[in-house]
């Protein structure tokens, strides 16, 4: 399997790789990844092995993927799911020699491809049905329902990141995860992640703030507007935010990779959704309560906001949030 770039995608395709394991009679199962979710490899179940691509995201690095492809030549794979579009991405499985080379149609695959699918019409189906059509015969339906995300939980190292960072905190946990790589047009903005912090507070809630590196100034900026929350932005790995996200109550997260992370250890969660769709990617998870102002200009999914005001989400009151925070969380009087 040639995985896609991104977190969130990522995290979904472990849907296929249940389907496979479902469909198929003992599949052995593996997959090629980017550097930046190589260490994420580790939490999918049903894998056997990983194989990592260091290669910067839009470089061709030409003599990388030939290298890798003699390398997966020697192991007799009999197929190759090609997730993302790109003709560089089946650039591996082609110079493999793998017999079939299944992925959508586009970007000049002619000749890397000989299992095209048709590619379907752009964010009208959702990513993971779409996904786990490449992983049935042609016209074959899809299990109904489809098969949710699950990772794997290092209960250890769990216990290990507790000690260290929030030995003290024995309230309910609710994580807000304010990044989102894919741009600005996904981010509820600083100030209201701040306001909703400081109700979270005063309500009784442990406020944790989870994102990578680059991530540090929104997780400082929300600390500096809500004294009392724990910032971790940027102080722990992806398979690290895996098991804390598996020790929260909840979490308040944008359209972005962590929150199908979220969904796949299991917790609920309020989605916040600016210019992209929670029909196209919403979290595999039915404890959710999904957030969009359904403007008459979203979903656009720019990265950027194309007309300046970035009023989806900037309009997206910080009350209506905390009252879904306030429906997901459990009533400690019962429990």
């Amino acid at each position: 399997m040639i995985a896609p770039s991104w977190v969130g995608d990522l995290v979904q395709c472990q849907s296929l790789i249940q389907l496979l394991r479902q469909r198929l009679e003992r599949p052995v199962i593996d997959i090629v990844l980017p550097s930046w979710t190589f260490p994420l490899a580790e939490r999918l179940p049903g894998l056997r092995r990983a194989y990592e691509l260091a290669v910067p995201h839009g470089h061709l690095a030409l003599a990388k993927r030939w290298k890798l492809a003699r390398k997966l030549r020697e192991s007799g794979y009999d197929e190759a799911i090609v997730i993302p579009r790109s003709w560089k991405s089946a650039l591996v499985p082609y110079g493999a020699k793998i017999p079939k080379r299944t992925g959508f149609s586009g970007e000049n695959r002619h000749l890397l491809l000989n299992d095209k699918r048709p590619n379907p019409a752009r964010h009208t189906i959702p990513f993971r049905d779409q996904i786990l059509s490449l992983g049935l015969p042609r016209g074959v339906p899809l299990p109904n329902p489809p098969p949710t995300p699950q990772l794997r939980i290092d209960a250890e190292n769990r216990t290990r990141l507790l000690s260290r960072l929030a030995p003290t905190d024995t309230h309910q946990r609710v994580a807000l995860m304010p990044g989102a790589e894919y741009g600005p047009s996904k981010r509820w903005p600083v100030a209201h992640f701040g306001a909703l912090a400081r109700k979270l507070l005063e309500d009784g809630q442990s406020v944790w703030i989870l994102g990578s590196a680059n991530d540090r100034p929104y997780g400082a900026a929300i600390a500096g507007l809500a004294p009392g929350v724990r910032n971790f932005c940027g102080q722990t790995s992806l398979p690290d935010v895996v098991d804390l996200l598996s020790s929260v109550t909840l979490a308040v997260t944008n359209d972005s990779g962590l929150m199908h992370v979220a969904a796949a250890v299991g917790i609920p969660l309020v989605g916040l959704y600016g210019s992209s769709s929670p029909r196209y990617t919403p979290p595999a998870i039915s404890r959710a309560r999904l957030l969009s102002l359904d403007l008459e200009c979203s979903p656009c999914f720019a990265r950027e906001c194309p007309l300046g005001h970035l009023r989806c989400l900037r309009d997206l009151p910080v009350d209506r949030v905390f009252t879904a925070v306030k429906e997901l969380l459990p009533n400690r009087a019962g429990g």
